[in-house]
């Protein structure tokens, strides 16, 4: 039994994480706690206190007492508005408060384009166009090339949370670009588990979530491959 712990920011699309405990078909719990947000805001100053050091610490011990071996900050865009060095100081707190190895969705993501061996990806985000500008930032700062950035000006994580595959779908068609090999949709409070397969095979490319390459993250930092051919190609590769 391999257990990874979340600390997941308010309600919106956590489901997703049974979802894909269940997709994985295997000996993995995902157990998740939710995070004090604050206020509901895609904006710098609040995703910068949404991931602050106090705010992840009080979940931690409930995490470590659910068993978890690792734990992720399940969140982009409140690790890579710190940039990247300091969305690295943010996981290093979070792994010394937690005394288990730790992340954030964001280094999940840097993390699973170098698995696919991709260098150019297209992001296909729900925030508005300059809290994208962020992450594509965080990545150049990963040595990959992001040769496009939507921005879909959704301010708030809730209203995120509604949409559904019709929304979805779309917002990975106006995101995506010929010269992309990897398609990147960032946002942990947008449900995507259901529709990884369909988003591929519809852009003809792999296509990376925010909550699917959290938990392969999760499964990354303790040294667990568990192939799962219904979470797209990043879960369907051989160890």
């Amino acid at each position: 039994m391999t257990a990874v712990g979340f600390l997941y920011p308010g309600h919106s699309a956590e489901d997703d994480y049974p979802r894909i405990e269940t997709l994985l078909d295997s000996d993995v719990r995902l157990p998740l706690v939710h995070t004090d947000i604050g206020e509901d805001a895609h904006r710098l100053d609040a995703l910068l206190e949404m991931g602050s050091a106090p705010r992840l610490a009080a979940g931690v011990e409930e995490l470590r007492l659910a068993g978890a071996e690792a734990v992720v900050w399940a969140c982009t865009s409140g690790s890579f508005v710190l940039g990247w060095d300091g969305a690295h100081e943010q996981v290093r707190t979070l792994a010394l408060t937690a005394g288990l190895p730790a992340s954030s969705t964001s280094f999940a993501f840097a993390h699973a384009v170098r698995e696919l061996g991709a260098t150019r990806v297209a992001i296909a985000a729900t925030y508005p166009q300059d809290v994208a500008a962020y992450f594509t930032d965080f990545l150049k700062s990963s040595d990959i090339e992001v040769v496009a950035a939507h921005g879909s000006g959704i301010i708030t994580a809730a209203e995120v949370g509604t949409w559904g595959r019709d929304e979805v779908l779309a917002l990975a068609r106006a995101g995506d670009h010929p010269d992309a090999e990897v398609v990147l949709l960032p946002d942990t409070a947008l449900h995507t588990a259901e529709h990884l397969p369909e988003l591929e095979e519809v852009l003809g490319k792999p296509v990376l979530t925010a909550n699917q390459v959290t938990v392969w993250e999760g499964l990354r930092l303790v040294e667990r491959r568990v192939r799962g051919p219904k979470l797209g190609t990043l879960f369907s590769r051989r160890p």
